[in-house]
C-alpha cells in the first residue's frame, strides 16, 4: 500500500515564512535592548580596526564595537517605524472611513486633504514637521506618522465604498439600523485585514524616513547610536578607507527594510482566501 507523499501547500509555506521573519526582526529588537550601553563605550585602545571575528563589523574611531552601534541602532529604527506606522494607520482607517462613509462635502474635504499631503515633496515635509516638532525621537515620530497614512486611507475608503454598494448594508439600512451601526458591526471588521497590511507595509517607509532624518540631522540626536547616525559619522571617514563604517550598517538597514516588506507582503498572501492552496 502506498502513502501519499506529504505536500505543504503554499499557504502554510508562507505562513512558516511570515513566522520565521518575525521571529528575525523580533530577535534584533529585543537584542538591541538588552545589550548594554557598556557595550558601546570608547575604547581608544581598539579604534579602527578592521573586520574580524573579534569584532565582524570592526570598530569605529573612538574604539566602539560596529556590530552592536549596528544591532542598538536597528532597535531604534524598529521602535520608531511600530510607533509611527500604528499612528498613521490609524489615521488612515479613520480618514478612510470618515470619507466613505459621511457627506458629500466630508468626502471631498478629506480627498483635499489626501492631496495636499501627498502633493507636498515628501521629504521637505517630513524636514519641516520634524524641525517644528523640535527634532528629536518626538519630531521624528510624528513627521512620519502624520505623513505615511493617504496611501492606506484612500485604499480604506475605496474598500468602504465597495462593502456599502452590497445588498446586506442596504437591508440592515431598511431595518432601521444607523449609520454609526452598520459602520461598526459591517464595515470596520472587514477593513481588519487592508488595516494590517497597511500597518506592515508601512513599517519599511517609516525605518527609511527615519534613517534619512537622522542622517540629515534633522532625527536623533547624536549620542543616540541610531542608524542614520552611523551612516553620517561614516561618511567622514571613508576616504580614509574605513569602508566598514558605512558598509555594514547600511547594509542591515537594507535587509531589515526587506524583511519587513517581505512580512507584508506574506501577511497579505496569508489573508487572501485565494492562495489557500496552489
Amino acid at each position: 500500500m502506498k502513502h501519499k507523499a506529504f505536500k505543504i501547500n503554499r499557504r502554510t509555506r508562507t505562513i512558516a515564512a511570515a513566522a520565521m521573519i518575525a521571529a528575525v526582526l523580533a530577535g534584533i529588537f529585543l537584542a538591541g535592548v538588552l545589550l548594554g550601553d557598556e557595550l558601546v563605550q570608547a575604547d581608544f585602545s581598539q579604534k579602527g580596526l578592521q573586520p574580524s571575528w573579534e569584532h565582524p563589523f570592526g570598530t569605529d574611531l573612538l574604539g566602539r564595537d560596529m556590530l552592536v552601534r549596528t544591532v542598538k541602532g536597528l532597535s531604534i529604527s524598529i521602535i520608531v517605524g511600530t510607533v509611527a506606522s500604528s499612528v498613521s494607520a490609524v489615521i488612515a482607517l479613520i480618514v478612510g472611513v470618515a470619507a466613505a462613509t459621511g457627506s458629500t462635502k466630508l468626502d471631498h474635504f478629506m480627498n483635499w486633504l489626501i492631496d495636499l499631503v501627498m502633493g507636498i515633496p515628501h521629504t521637505v515635509l517630513l524636514i519641516l514637521i520634524a524641525f517644528a516638532c523640535g527634532k528629536g525621537l518626538k519630531g521624528v515620530l510624528i513627521g512620519v506618522a502624520v505623513t505615511h497614512w493617504t496611501g492606506l486611507a484612500r485604499i480604506i475608503r475605496s474598500e468602504v465604498l465597495q462593502i456599502r454598494s452590497q445588498q446586506y448594508i442596504e437591508v440592515s439600512r431598511k431595518l432601521g439600523h444607523s449609520s454609526w451601526w452598520i459602520t461598526g458591526k459591517h464595515i470596520l471588521p472587514h477593513m481588519v485585514p487592508q488595516f494590517l497590511i497597511g500597518l506592515i507595509l508601512m513599517f519599511p517607509h517609516a525605518i527609511m524616513h527615519e534613517s534619512s532624518l537622522t542622517f540629515l540631522g534633522f532625527g536623533l540626536s547624536p549620542e543616540q547610536p541610531a542608524i542614520g547616525i552611523i551612516l553620517s559619522e561614516s561618511m567622514k571617514y571613508l576616504s580614509t578607507g574605513a569602508w566598514w563604517l558605512a558598509f555594514f550598517p547600511g547594509l542591515m538597514l537594507v535587509v531589515i527594510v526587506l524583511l519587513f516588506d517581505r512580512l507584508g507582503e506574506n501577511l497579505k498572501k496569508i489573508m487572501d482566501p485565494y492562495s489557500a492552496h496552489e
